[in-house]
């Protein structure tokens, strides 16, 4: 009886010994495997923030690449399309007698059958040069030259101080049985102001003019062949 209970604790005890054995195997596993998965996970995590950062990294650069281009493409605007001549002629003042200087040469010849007017900005700012010269060659006749409608530029001339705008003015055919007369001076009026301007005839003899056939061109910034030859 003793042999047979002994015989029972000694497989008891060897049954308690497998199982603790078993269990420290499989803890064991467990633990080994934990950090693999850990670092797999890891692995994934941070393959994933990697991922995003690239990507944030990526859109942002694009972001400040397509801002940097929108800024350029906004001063070549800025530059091209925010001062256009329509705009700055309506910003800037109409140019008075007290602006500008008006002188007169004669254009081909001879005979003199046409003179340039240059009006130059004698100011210290710019101004706008509208319209045609209103020109009045005699006191006998009172009405002002025709000016002639396909020389009108596409916008005001603005003239920054210093600079030039030119009228072509058509004095007479120069035939020799015209009905001209000669002048020595003559009076020019600005659009937008009434002042006269008293303007000198060039050459020492005079111009003739006949008044039925006298024309006046639009102030343009040059001369340009065809809207100028009347």
């Amino acid at each position: 009886m003793n042999l047979q209970r002994h015989h029972s604790m000694l497989l008891a005890a060897a049954g308690a010994a497998l199982a603790l054995s078993l269990t420290a195997c499989q803890s064991d596993t467990s633990t080994k495997s934990a950090p693999e998965a850990t670092s797999s996970t890891a692995g994934k995590a941070a393959g994933g923030e990697r991922s995003d950062s690239s990507a944030t990294k990526d859109s942002t650069g694009r972001t400040q690449s397509t801002a940097s281009q929108g800024s350029t493409d906004q001063a070549e605007k800025g530059g091209s399309t925010g001062s256009t001549g329509e705009q700055a002629s309506a910003a800037t003042r109409v140019c008075t007698a007290r602006d500008v200087r008006i002188t007169a040469a004669a254009q081909g010849g001879p005979p003199t059958t046409h003179i340039v007017l240059t009006a130059k900005n004698t100011s210290g700012h710019s101004c706008r040069l509208a319209g045609a010269p209103h020109i009045q060659f005699l006191e006998s006749h009172k009405q002002d030259v025709p000016a002639v409608a396909k020389s009108k530029p596409v916008s005001p001339v603005v003239l920054t101080a210093g600079a030039p705008a030119y009228a072509l003015v058509k004095l007479s055919d120069g035939g020799v049985d015209e009905d001209s007369e000669p002048v020595s001076a003559f009076s020019v009026v600005l659009e937008g102001d009434s002042t006269v301007i008293a303007v000198n005839a060039p050459g020492g003899g005079g111009i003739a003019v006949d008044p039925a056939k006298a024309l006046t061109g639009y102030w343009t910034p040059e001369l340009r062949n065809g809207a100028d030859d009347f």
